[in-house]
Formats: C-alpha cells, structure tokens, sequence
C-alpha cells in the first residue's frame, strides 16, 4: 500500500463489522449522575433549580438565565433569515413534511371478521413527543426539521425540542417546524427534562428522538422504559458500491461529506475497478487539501478508520455491505436501482450518481435520523411510526358463534396450566 493513500486497503476477508455498543460506559456513569442531581430524592420530576444548576455549570446557559427560549425569539431569529436562508428553510419543512404525511396516510385503522364479533386495530399518535437537535460543532437546524415535522404529521399533541445554545438559524427551524416548548440546555440534562419533566413547566415526553452527543446517547439508554426512544445512535457512516462507471470526484465528495462530521465518522467504499479505486483514493487525497478548517482535520482523522475493498464483483460487494448494515448506502454502479434492490441492510438507500447522500441530510424528504453500527439489520430510520401506537381492540356481538373461540381457549389455557385462564373461557360458554 502507498504510503500516500487515503483510504486503507483491506481485503474481503479482513472487514471489520465494528458492531459496538453505542453506549460508552465513561459517559454513561457521568449520564447517570447528572440524572440522579436533577431528581433528588429519587424526584418524580426534573427540579427547576438543579436543572438551571447543571446547565449552567457545563456551559449551556449563563448565569441568571432561563432554560427555556420564547416563541416570539423562535419567530424573530426566522424573520431575520435572508431571503435565500429563509427561502430554503421553507422547501426543506415542505418536503420533509409532505414525505411524513405520505408515510403516515400509509398506515390506517382496520377491521376484521372473527367467530360471533370483529377485532382490529386503530393508529392512534402519543401525547408529548420530545426532540432533541445537536449543538456542538455545528448548527444543525436539519435535525430540528426532521424530528419535529415528523412528531407533527404524526399528530402529536405538543412537541418539545432541546438544543444547547441554539444559533438562530436552530430558533428559525423551530419556529417553522411548530415546537411548542423550546429548551436551551444540552446533553443528559436535556434528555432528562424531557424524559421526566420540570416541574410543573415542562410535560414529560411519551418518547424521546432526535440524534446527540455521548452524554445524550447515555442518556437515551437510561430514560429507554420511562419514556420510549427511537434508537442509539452511534458514529455516523456512509458505504459507496461502485464500478468502473461511477465518477470518482463524486464518489470522493461523498466519503468527504461524511468524513467530516465527526473524527470518530466512517468512510467505506466497495469497488469492483481497481483502477476507479485508485482514482477516487486520488480525488480524497485532493479534495481533502482544500477543505476548510477544521473540516480538514475532522475528516482526515475520520479516514484513519475508513477503508477501501477491491471486491471481485457486485455480488461481493453486497453481500459486505449486508453485513456491515451502513447509515447511509450509496450505490453508483450500472444499474444501480437493480443493484439496489438486492441490497438488504441499511438505514437509508441513495440510487445513482445524482442522488447524493447530503441530498438526504438536507430535506429531499425521506428522513435523516438513521440507524448505525449494523443496527440496520433489524431496524429503520426515523418515522412517523416511532410517534404512533398500534392499538388493538376486539368485541364479541354475538356469543353463540364466538364459542369456538371459547373452546379453544379453554384447552390451551390447560395445556398452559392456567387453569384460571382455562375458568374465564368457560364463563363464556353458552351451553
């Protein structure tokens, strides 16, 4: 391997799944304390007090300052967006929302036949939704669309969002998006003001979503029972399958794209052209020179756990990607819906060369908030369905034709050895 390259080489047989716990245990511990000072005594709620405390001992808010940001300063911060900032802020809610009102009108009550009655289910939204927004690095009004907008469509009643020192393009985002409280405080203590309440100012969540840092994601395990969640979430990772026809300046933007979130990001490409391999490893190489700090040194560090596989065919490289069950999977290749739809694992799927991973960052629709670290095997992205209860329901009208129905309980509840089962079926018989 040249010393010069980028991306490490790595054969088939040497890919790291690196299916780890989201969870890191330093910042659980740190999670749990902050947790048990803002409910002393084992409190049913966040006090208003500890939590003014925390927050502005690590850095959220000044001294002498609330926890909370106005409706009229969400308002003001979106009057104040240039025309082209407050222009696409507006196409990005309209798209985003759109896809959540599509994917919520995809599911419905229903109603069906049984013995002597009918038995269904109706989808009903939670009550509080809270959504949480990174701060950090970088602004992300994005995620307040994503996890917002998405709340709404699926009908909640009142929806929260915590950001740490929300810039005012993170105001102008909640205001569009329709929050109706905004917390100012970051990390546990946020995840904590949402999952429990803050006395009688702030409702407690029915579930929590939205991406953060490891204090959040401690957190999030934490609260997960008290108040549901939409998932862990670990470093953030983009997966490229390509052949020889795929653009290799594009395909080394979008490694990029990725590699500068987060030093801790991942960048992997599954090539079956050793020569366009070489060729995208060139286009990073150059690409990465002009970036801007500390974008720069972010993703340079990020590709020191990325990697490249020459894979012997497409087949190969799916059968990788399966495995390694990405965030976000690219596939520029011929044919590259077919190839698409025999890929199976993955938070969320980009077909051909024009649409661009960061296309989805920024509100084409679909959402952002994605499953990482392989959990992508058995979960999806965020969706109006993390907000909404499939709730079942039954109804006998006529008993006589629901009696075998109870003669079938009736034996498996013996078979079961509830004979108390067993005796509630027989209540119900008509003979």
């Amino acid at each position: 391997m040249s010393e010069d390259r980028v991306l490490s080489i790595v054969t088939p047989g040497k890919v790291s799944l690196e299916i780890k716990d989201p969870v890191d245990p330093t910042a659980l511990q740190q999670a749990k304390a902050i947790l048990e000072e803002l409910r002393p005594d084992n409190s049913p709620v966040v006090v208003k007090e500890k939590l003014l405390g925390v927050a502005q001992r690590l850095g959220d808010i000044p001294a002498e300052s609330s926890y909370t940001v106005s409706s009229e300063a969400c308002r003001a911060a979106f009057d104040g967006l240039a025309d082209t900032e407050r222009a696409s802020l507006v196409n990005i809610h309209a798209r985003v929302k759109a896809f959540a009102e599509a994917q919520r009108s995809a599911i419905q009550d229903m109603e069906m036949d049984i013995p002597g009655g009918k038995a269904g289910h109706t989808v009903t939204p939670c009550k509080v939704a809270g959504c949480y927004a990174p701060g950090g690095r970088y602004p992300l009004p994005s995620s307040v669309i994503m996890t917002v907008v998405t709340a709404r469509a699926a009908g909640c009643e009142t929806v929260l969002l915590a950001s740490p020192k929300p810039a005012p393009i993170t105001l102008a985002a909640a205001h569009i998006a329709g929050v109706d409280k905004m917390l100012c405080v970051g990390g546990a203590q946020a995840v904590a003001a949402m999952a429990y309440g803050v006395d009688t100012e702030i409702p407690r969540c029915d579930v929590l979503v939205g991406p953060g840092n490891k204090w959040v994601t401690a957190a999030k395990s934490i609260v997960n029972g008290h108040c549901g969640i939409d998932m862990l979430a670990g470093p953030s990772e983009v997966l490229v399958i390509c052949d020889e026809t795929a653009s290799p300046a594009i395909v080394a933007a979008d490694l990029i794209a990725q590699a500068e979130h987060d030093v801790v990001a991942r960048a992997i490409l599954l090539c079956t052209s050793q020569a366009t391999l070489d060729a995208i490893d060139q286009q990073v190489a150059s690409q990465l020179a002009s970036l801007v700090e500390p974008n720069q040194s972010t993703a340079r560090e990020a590709m020191k756990q990325s990697f490249a596989v020459n894979c012997g065919s497409i087949e190969e490289c799916i059968e990788l990607s399966d495995a390694i069950a990405p965030e976000h999977l690219e596939i520029q290749t011929q044919d590259a819906t077919e190839v698409g739809k025999k890929c199976r694992n993955y938070g969320g799927l980009f077909l051909g060369e024009h649409a661009a991973e960061v296309l989805g960052d920024y509100g084409a629709g679909p959402n952002h908030t994605l499953p990482t670290g392989g959990t992508g095997r058995y979960t999806g992205g965020l969706s109006v369905f993390h907000f909404l209860r499939i709730q079942t329901w039954m109804r006998v009208d006529d008993p006589k034709a629901s009696q075998s129905m109870v003669e079938d309980s009736v034996v498996m509840a013996r078979l079961e050895g509830l004979e108390g089962h067993a005796r509630a079926a027989e209540a119900r018989r008509q003979t």
